[in-house]
């Protein structure tokens, strides 16, 4: 199968000066952030081994609402990039048939405690269609990407399970069609864990826990669950054509931009 993935190499764009006006620009919902930035993207990219299918997760331009939409949700939050998200649901031959894609970073936060998450979130830009795809209503309103941490939870409950997948499942988002504000996943959505640490803690797909309740039930006393790698994703279940930018972890936000990652420190 055809692979589309990647980041898009056009011509570098001068988003310095962009960036900066973006943030003195932000809506209250959005955490302040000093201006300028600093490019970090040589650790950002597809994380290959999950990735399934041919989705595509590229920097781009954009989006931008068009001229009469919604003035406050109408370009990127920082500066005039974002990471672009495409999935399909019944695209593969493999169960179940939806893709999967991970853009993220595989290198920076390895061995960062779990228990030090204090932030994280991002923006998104979501679509009807996109309500659609997921079935419509309440349901496919939470039609959303992922933040997603790949961890060693170390639990004592469960000695030998050193690897799991902690998952963020946002909420609806506010906004469609434009830019939603900052989407906190320390407040808002659920948590939940894959495999044995899923099974051991309570928090699993089926029954996922708040941000609080899954950090709680990883400390059990045992060596701290460490992060090895954090990435935005979408799948595998339904169609998403959409974006996210202003990733949050800790102190830093994650501006995604056409010619990188920069990397914006909260004020």
């Amino acid at each position: 199968m055809n692979v589309r993935f990647g980041m898009n190499r056009k011509a570098a764009l001068a988003v310095t000066a962009l960036t900066a006006l973006a943030v003195s620009t932000l809506s209250t919902a959005s955490p302040a952030a000093a201006g300028g930035g600093h490019t970090t993207g040589d650790h950002w990219g597809v994380i290959a081994r999950n990735t399934i299918g041919s989705p595509v997760a590229a920097l781009r331009n954009g989006p931008f609402v068009p001229a009469g939409g919604n003035r406050q949700a109408s370009r990127p939050p920082y500066g005039q990039g974002s990471l672009g998200i495409e999935v399909a649901d019944h695209s593969t031959s493999l169960t179940p048939p939806s893709e999967k894609v991970d853009f993220g970073n595989e290198v920076d936060f390895a061995g960062d405690p779990v228990q030090g998450l204090k932030h994280v979130g991002f923006h998104v830009f979501q679509t009807g269609e996109n309500i659609g795809y997921g079935g419509g209503g309440a349901t496919g309103a939470k039609n959303m990407p992922n933040i997603r941490f790949e961890i060693d939870p170390n639990l004592t409950a469960a000695p030998t399970n050193h690897f799991s997948t902690l998952n963020w499942l946002p909420d609806a988002s506010p906004v469609t069609d434009g830019w939603s504000p900052y989407l906190d996943a320390t407040t808002t959505g659920s948590w939940w864990l894959t495999g044995a640490a899923g099974t051991t803690t309570g928090c699993n797909q089926a029954t996922p826990c708040s941000f609080q309740q899954v950090k709680t039930k990883l400390n059990d006393g045992g060596p701290a669950a460490t992060i090895l790698t954090a990435a935005v994703g979408k799948g595998r279940d339904y169609m998403w054509i959409g974006a996210v930018d202003g990733l949050r972890i800790n102190q830093n936000i994650y501006d995604f931009e056409a010619d990188g990652v920069h990397r914006l420190r909260v004020r």
